[in-house]
């Protein structure tokens, strides 16, 4: 099953050339080391352009803000993510809905331990959303219902597209909880968290 693409929509100019993308490419990389470093708060357009070896104008040819630029990243993260599930798909059977929610856990689990910027801008900016219905949870949501129902063979009726984004509301709010109590996740928490999402969906997916 191959992915679908979506489009950035927040990027001021889509790149087309080759070159131009790559650039786009090294200024999304630096912005997530910096975050790792510095934190949002501290992150600058300025200093992403430096560390990404760029002028300060190609930042702004693409962003307008930097919040503009970790969503970007947000959004790169959530195709990554998107690709990898698919890709763990692949050897999971049609009617194995349990494995196919194994593996977006424990996919958003490697990149959370392994992605750099992801601690801080996984699939939204830190910065609340001017536009609720941009709201990252929902994208999320989007995203998954649309892997999972193509996987599963199965059309994403109304129900099941609220199950999903009750799922993932409540795993951001319990994963975030491990990752307090412990930097690399609470076992513990985690394993209760994939208890709590298959058996909320069992009563539609069995």
């Amino acid at each position: 099953m191959e992915g679908v693409p979506h489009a950035n929509t927040n990027l001021r100019r889509t790149p087309v050339q080759q070159r131009s993308a790559e650039r786009l490419a090294r200024i999304l990389d630096a912005c997530a080391e910096l975050l790792d470093e510095t934190g949002y708060e501290q992150l600058s357009t300025r200093a992403v352009a430096a560390r990404a070896g760029v002028p300060i104008g190609s930042v702004y040819r693409f962003f307008s803000n930097k919040r503009a630029l970790a969503d970007a990243l947000a959004r790169r993260n959530l195709d990554s993510y998107a690709e990898r599930i698919t890709d763990r798909l692949t050897a999971i059977g049609a009617t194995d809905w349990r494995g196919a929610i194994d593996a977006v856990l424990d996919e958003y689990l490697a990149m959370k331990r392994s992605v750099p910027g992801f601690a801080l801008v996984d699939f939204g900016a830190p910065a609340p959303d001017e536009d609720p219905a941009d709201d990252a949870n929902q994208r999320v949501a989007g995203r998954l219902a649309e892997l999972l129902t193509g996987h599963l063979g199965r059309p994403a009726d109304e129900d099941l597209l609220r199950a999903v984004l009750v799922c993932v509301e409540a795993t951001d709010a319990l994963l975030k909880l491990a990752f307090r109590t412990d930097p690399s996740g609470d076992g513990a928490i985690v394993a209760e968290t994939r208890v709590l999402v298959q058996a909320y969906l069992a009563r539609l997916l069995d």
